[in-house]
């Protein structure tokens, strides 16, 4: 189903510039069927530091022409001006973000952290995570780059799946550091919609099994736009300070139903 946010009106975005995307999975009938569909939600900061919804679809993947129509939709409705955009390692969104947006990605670090993590033995989880926790807490990008580059080569003899995953994932992993200092603990994961997607689950399975794909939206539809009303009464999320040097577009207004 097409449509986000029915009866929502207008959502006013001033410049959007970090995206969090991320899906999570319901059952529902189709033709006499149950079949697992995925719901994916994008959530917003924009430049007046302000959390918000920016959208959510239902469909039968995550495959990137799924993403790819999700996020041309997301365009087509106003949205303007994304710097950033933090999801986990799926490939389908990275290539509709490089595709559609043309943002900075951002690999979730604690995902990251998981994948890491299941290359070493349960014994020697807790030395590797020390070890790469070494890397974040650096002040500067040039130093946590050292960081990483050495702590993957201590890590080489005795692991080196992890060693070349670290190879391979330093620029994604590391990308928040490019951006404003005082935003960096909010824009290295993807914790804050991973809990609203917890919700998400913890209410669905209430219901078990969806008559039709209307109805998952229906249902998840109302709850972001709770979320989203809870957010635009809270304090701002992130601090001001950096916000608008991100910021190269005017005010826009996204409208509530896609076109």
């Amino acid at each position: 189903m097409d449509a986000v946010f029915q009866g929502l009106g207008e959502a006013l975005f001033s410049g959007v510039w970090c995206r969090r995307v991320d899906a999570t999975y319901v059952k529902t009938r189709e033709a006499g069927r149950i079949v697992s569909v995925a719901v994916i939600i994008a959530v917003g900061v924009n430049t007046e530091g302000q959390r918000e919804v920016l959208g959510l679809k239902v469909g039968a993947s995550e495959a990137e022409p799924f993403w790819t129509e999700f996020l041309r939709g997301l365009n087509r409705r106003g949205l303007r001006g994304v710097k950033l955009v933090i999801s986990d390692s799926h490939e389908g969104i990275k290539a509709a973000v490089s595709k559609v947006l043309k943002a900075t990605w951002q690999r979730c670090r604690v995902h990251f952290m998981r994948n890491a993590l299941a290359h070493a033995g349960k014994t020697q989880r807790r030395m590797v995570s020390a070890a790469i926790g070494t890397v974040f807490v650096q002040e500067t990008a040039e130093a946590a780059k050292t960081q990483w580059r050495s702590v993957a080569d201590q890590l080489r003899a005795k692991f080196p799946k992890l060693s070349a995953l670290m190879d391979d994932a330093e620029n994604d992993v590391l990308a928040f550091m490019t951006f404003p200092k005082a935003h960096w603990t909010q824009i290295y994961s993807t914790n804050p919609l991973e809990r609203l997607n917890t919700e998400v689950k913890r209410r669905t399975n209430v219901v078990g099994i969806f008559p039709n794909d209307a109805s998952i939206t229906r249902l998840v539809g109302a709850m972001v736009l709770e979320q989203n009303d809870e957010w635009s009464l809270n304090r701002r999320y992130m601090q001001l300070e950096g916000l608008q040097t991100l910021c190269d577009t005017p005010p826009t207004r996204l409208s509530a139903v896609a076109r």
